[in-house]
């Protein structure tokens, strides 16, 4: 392993979606290190289950010559001026996504390393292919070089935690940042999410049985996905019918248009600029109503009925969830 984590004292502030599943990896090769939490949740819970020595975040920080600042991105923004005076004199700072280093004008001793290892996947995908071996690629920045081994301990950290040299890319914090959010908001989420609710409502609009049409346009997209992640857009192409290869050719870009383009660079434009942060940082500071109110509505639309209905899920009892959420954690 590379010298810059070698004996050093590493603690993981938060323990979601990226903290467990770096604490996990890093803890797999021999590491030294614990938990910081707001102590009395959930997450201190699990992470004690887990066998890590938990501890309230000041004191993890004030001990840590190395910390991973996982914790939400407003989180880390709102709370930078108390939490950074906790940190001990030399501590180096890594971090998991670029938002708040390129939006929040975080402040950091001129002295100190701070990195970006951003994995390309969820917290359960880096910890399977962690325990594999199979390593999962990251993209690795510096923020600030302050000794002068910033990009060693990037390396060293996106190694540590199941991203080895072969799967790291360089980059920079506002590519990174900026390339992540479009992502979301464009495919991963904003766009897939919308797309499908758009699918499985014209359906059902015109009388097709909700459950059928959740079956169509939602529970198959994962066999899509996983012929897309594994062989390409090509790749995938030469594995449908021809049938279905025409009406990708001739009705996909009906859906996908110059409009649809258009509205993509103005979102790309917005998270350039600045507003889109803007505009999150200030739902988030207001106590995020708006986000409650959506989730909500989410939680009960007949898609989700659909859902239980088409997989047998029964529904859920006294208004409890099927499953934990968690629809603010990353990815």
């Amino acid at each position: 392993m590379s010298v810059p984590l070698t004996g050093a004292k590493i603690a993981v502030l938060g323990f979601g979606n990226q903290g467990d599943a770096q604490a996990l990896n890093l803890r797999d090769r021999g590491f030294d290190l614990c938990i910081g939490l707001r102590l009395g949740g959930a997450a201190e819970r699990r992470a004690r289950a887990l066998g890590f020595e938990v501890l309230e975040l000041d004191q993890a920080l004030a001990r840590a010559d190395v910390a991973a600042i996982l914790l939400p991105d407003e989180v880390i923004i709102s709370r930078w001026a108390e939490l950074h005076g906790w940190a001990k004199p030399g501590a180096s700072f890594v971090f998991a996504h670029g938002f708040s280093l390129l939006y929040g004008k975080l402040e950091f001793p001129a002295d100190a390393d701070v990195v970006l290892v951003a994995p390309t996947g969820p917290g359960r995908v880096l910890r399977e292919r962690g325990q594999s071996g199979a390593g999962l690629p990251a993209y690795i920045a510096v923020h600030q070089d302050g000794s002068g081994s910033a990009w060693a301990l990037a390396s060293a950290w996106a190694e540590g935690i199941g991203c080895p040299a072969s799967m790291q890319w360089r980059s920079t914090v506002a590519e990174e940042t900026e390339v992540d959010l479009f992502g979301e908001q464009a495919v991963l989420c904003g766009g897939l999410n919308t797309l499908v609710t758009a699918a499985f409502e014209t359906l059902t609009a015109r009388g097709y049985t909700p459950e059928v049409a959740y079956l169509e346009v939602v529970h198959q997209l994962k066999y899509i996905a996983d012929l897309l992640h594994d062989r390409g857009v090509d790749g995938l192409r030469e594995a449908i019918s021809r049938t279905a290869l025409y009406g990708d050719f001739t009705r996909g870009p009906r859906v996908i248009n110059d409009q649809s383009r258009r509205e993509m660079t103005a979102i790309l434009d917005e998270i350039r600029s600045g507003a889109y942060a803007r505009e999150w940082l200030a739902e988030a500071s207001a106590g995020r109503p708006r986000l409650a109110r959506w989730i909500e509505e989410g939680r009960h639309h007949p898609m989700e009925t659909a859902r239980r209905a088409a997989l047998g899920i029964p529904e859920p009892a006294d208004g409890a969830e099927e499953e934990s959420r968690n629809p603010l954690s990353k990815k």
